[in-house]
């Protein structure tokens, strides 16, 4: 909302979906955590593992899903819905929009937490949910990046800061990398088959598994870094030729990196070595950052 007051405008900020998302955060991380601490007391109490639905295989992804997917995923949404507006000097394109993500984002938490207990996984690291869950995390991250860009395309500041672009590169590079590895035949609602095979699968696995962490659990938070560091400091970023090379530098070798996660196995040696090559030139971007 707008308000033209003796020639200045004021710009209001939607808040409270910030402060959901904040609420949602701190909620699912404390139950994520009482789930890792459970398993790791499981290991060497198996009396613990005192039914099917609660036992170590079944509650082991649901934590790190609860983790990396509930916890990490909603303070990145946070902050990016924080910091988002400011940067651009206009609100979030479409309140609808925003509301629809952090619903729908909750409900897929919700699901997963059902169905991994259950036993309803497809065996991918970090991508256990069964397809009907992928489709509906597909249409809530599009969700999420429309909102992103109609924002940007309605902005007030012509210039677009480090951070934005952080935050597009993760939205791109995680669609890609959840559709291409989600690939899927159903033959059951709950049930279904991954399209690659073998040496393929696992190559497809790792380039999404290394890369979620990349873009996911880095780029995002990078983003956040370049907003918050400054303001937290009070001083501005002391290169920003050097964040932009930082950029860059970091979203070309990051994703080239997963073959390293499958050294001596069947995948071809001209991969793993190719995996160990960009993985090693990691420490650029790394330190360009720092």
């Amino acid at each position: 909302m707008n308000q033209t007051n003796q020639g200045f405008e004021t710009v209001y900020y939607d808040n409270k979906t910030v402060r959901d998302f904040a609420l949602a955060c701190v909620g699912w991380g404390l139950i994520g955590m009482i789930v890792g601490l459970l398993i790791a007391l499981q290991l060497p109490l198996p009396g613990l593992n005192f039914a099917e639905q609660f036992s170590f295989g079944r509650l082991r992804p649901l934590h790190t899903n609860a983790v990396i997917f509930a916890f990490v995923g909603n303070a990145i949404f946070f902050g990016v819905y924080y910091s988002m507006p400011r940067l651009l000097k206009t609100p979030m394109a479409n309140p609808l929009l925003s509301r629809l993500h952090f619903w729908g984002w909750q409900l897929i938490i919700l699901l997963a937490a059902i169905s991994y207990p259950l036993g309803i996984t497809t065996s991918k690291e970090y991508a256990e949910l069964e397809w009907p869950i992928d489709i509906l995390i597909t249409i809530v991250w599009v969700i999420f990046g429309l909102n992103m860009i109609l924002t940007i395309l309605k902005r007030r500041e012509q210039h677009m800061y480090v951070a934005i672009w952080f935050y597009l590169a993760s939205f791109i590079a995680v669609a890609i990398l959840h559709v291409v590895n989600s690939l899927a035949i159903p033959v059951s609602l709950t049930k279904s088959y991954s399209v690659f095979a073998g040496v393929q699968d696992a190559l497809v696995q790792w380039w999404y598994g290394h890369n979620a962490v990349a873009f996911f659990l880095t780029t995002p938070y990078l983003g956040l870094m370049y907003y918050f560091l400054p303001k937290a400091s009070g001083r501005p970023i002391y290169s920003y030729r050097l964040s932009i090379i930082h950029f860059w530098s970091l979203v070309f070798i990051y994703i080239w990196a997963g073959p390293h996660h499958l050294l001596y196995t069947a995948v071809p040696g001209w991969a793993q070595s190719l995996g160990v090559v960009f993985s090693i030139m990691l420490i650029a971007p790394s330190w360009g950052g720092c």
